[in-house]
């Protein structure tokens, strides 16, 4: 007699992570609200700016669990700005229950590219949320920048998709970013 194997079931279903306010977002913990959200300090030289922005999912529903990390050059175009003390270069901001989330820092400066060309001032943006298993990237451009004709890696992007890049200065001064993970006017992501 031979034995019976039972029937295979279904298996329940599990929730996508990692999950980063434990350690990565520290304000749903009792952090500085600030913490990270603050690239340059008081005294870096540059133009100050803020860029405030909501993540929103393809429903355009806020998403209120994401962490946006930016990476940006000083107002001098350098990467590493040894000597620019108050300055960064680096963020890392968690969405509010809202979706929103918000930088202060200086705008950056032009920085080099391929063969020697140069880059429009723009952020490099990482976005982690719950269902991704990679982090999506992308960049933030700055609507009354010049230099954006002639960037490179904007001159990529099929010119009806380039304002999803592009923050738009607002009547009070602040740059206003949205990031749109799919569906209608969803945001250009790279592929690094």
């Amino acid at each position: 007699m031979t034995e019976r194997k039972p029937a295979l079931g279904l298996t329940p279903s599990q929730t996508v992570g990692p999950f980063y306010a434990y350690a990565l977002t520290p304000r749903a913990y009792g952090g500085s609200e600030l913490a990270n959200e603050r690239i340059a300090t008081d005294g870096v030289s540059g133009e100050r700016i803020t860029i405030r922005g909501h993540v929103l999912d393809g429903d355009g529903e806020p998403v209120p669990d994401a962490m946006i990390e930016v990476w940006q050059a000083d107002a001098d175009g350098h990467h590493n700005a040894g000597g620019n003390a108050g300055f960064t270069g680096f963020g890392r901001a968690e969405t509010s229950p809202e979706g929103f989330f918000h930088f202060e820092t200086v705008r950056p400066g032009a920085v080099e590219g391929l063969n020697g060309t140069r880059q429009a001032p723009h952020l490099a943006v990482s976005v982690f949320a719950r269902g991704l298993l990679l982090r999506l990237v992308t960049r933030i451009y700055f609507s009354d920048d010049p230099a954006n004709a002639s960037d490179a890696v904007l001159a990529l992007v099929p010119h009806e998709r380039r304002e999803t890049l592009i923050a738009q200065r607002g009547p009070d001064g602040v740059f206003h970013f949205d990031i749109r993970l799919q569906g209608e006017g969803e945001t250009v992501f790279f592929d690094v």
